[in-house]
């Protein structure tokens, strides 16, 4: 089969095209033909060296992807042969076919293409645990998620918009702020012009924060929390080490915490598809939430994909056209 692999740590030049055998299910899982494979940020981590993936895993790149199963290994009752699936992926969606846990396998949502369901996976499986599980987002609280027009960000403004929270978005440019606005936020806050921590006092804190920013952004998140406001960390754009003074944690009960989902155990991913299957799948299919396109490349042009993505001029999802 075709893949992309990381020949070395670094830029976008180091993913080549080679090939691999098909990978063969063990118990629990099965092997998808991807039509579709979606691009991450962690894909790009990885491959710069600094995110290696869980032990057993396929060292290629690629978290997510759509298309049509092909195989099951032992024990696998809930999918069948020939289901049209998207799935979340250990590693090695970079690729023809993948192998994956039948239980981190949903159905494309009726109205839904392979190339949209492919979107799907790393971003909502991360929004869902962090927002509403973790973060515990309530209707009519005050939600404020950095990055907003990216894949993360555009679905969780949707979610929350879908489950009545008031939603505050921070983006780099006019064009992106209006799409968080098109998209559902109340207020698109262009960080480079304005002080979201001054906009978010104004309306009374944010009772929850979705950060993948870190660095500088740790304190002035904690200024922009409300009194009891959660802030939840998912990743560190500006570097995970900062100084800050935690007496405001203690005095106006903060709550900091932050997750990773790729560590995370089979059951854990498990339990999330299928609390995405019940409360998000109705949401798609009926057409209120979306995932939002930017652009498609050939897999053999991953290199170039990962290019768009670290320009940050995107807004919403890259895919690789795989089949």
């Amino acid at each position: 089969m075709r893949v992309v692999e990381i020949t070395k740590p670094g830029g976008p030049e180091v993913l080549v095209p080679s090939t691999r055998a098909i990978p063969v299910p063990r118990h629990g899982e099965v092997v998808i033909k991807l039509a579709y494979a979606g691009v991450n940020r962690p894909d790009a981590l990885q491959r710069a060296g600094l995110y290696d993936p869980p032990k057993g895993a396929s060292d290629l790149p690629g978290l997510e992807g759509a298309g049509e199963v092909v195989a099951l290994g032992p024990g696998v009752a809930d999918v069948a042969l020939g289901d049209r699936v998207c799935a979340l992926l250990p590693g090695g969606g970079y690729a023809e076919y993948v192998v994956t846990a039948a239980a981190h396998c949903l159905p494309v949502p009726k109205g839904l293409t392979l190339k949209q369901a492919a979107c799907l996976p790393e971003t909502f499986f991360t929004v869902w645990t962090n927002v509403f599980q973790r973060g515990r987002l309530r209707t009519g609280e005050r939600f404020l998620v950095h990055g907003g027009s990216s894949g993360i960000g555009t679905t969780a403004i949707q979610l929350a918009h879908a489950y009545g929270a008031r939603v505050f978005a921070t983006a780099g440019s006019d064009a992106k702020c209006a799409q968080c606005l098109k998209l559902g936020a109340e207020q698109a806050i262009n960080y480079r012009t304005e002080d979201f921590v001054t906009v978010l006092q104004k309306a009374g804190g944010a009772n929850l924060i979705l950060d993948m920013v870190g660095g500088a952004y740790l304190a002035r998140n904690l200024d922009a929390l409300a009194d009891e406001g959660r802030l939840v960390q998912i990743a560190f754009l500006q570097g995970p080490r900062v100084d800050v003074n935690f007496t405001q944690v203690m005095t106006r009960r903060l709550t900091v915490t932050g997750s990773t989902l790729r560590p995370q155990s089979t059951l854990a991913k498990a339990r999330i598809a299928e609390d995405l299957r019940r409360h998000v799948w109705p949401l798609l299919e009926a057409g209120r939430v979306a995932p939002v396109m930017d652009s498609e490349f050939p897999l053999m042009d991953a290199a170039k994909a990962h290019a768009r993505m670290e320009s940050s001029d995107h807004i919403g999802k890259i895919v690789l056209k795989v089949g």
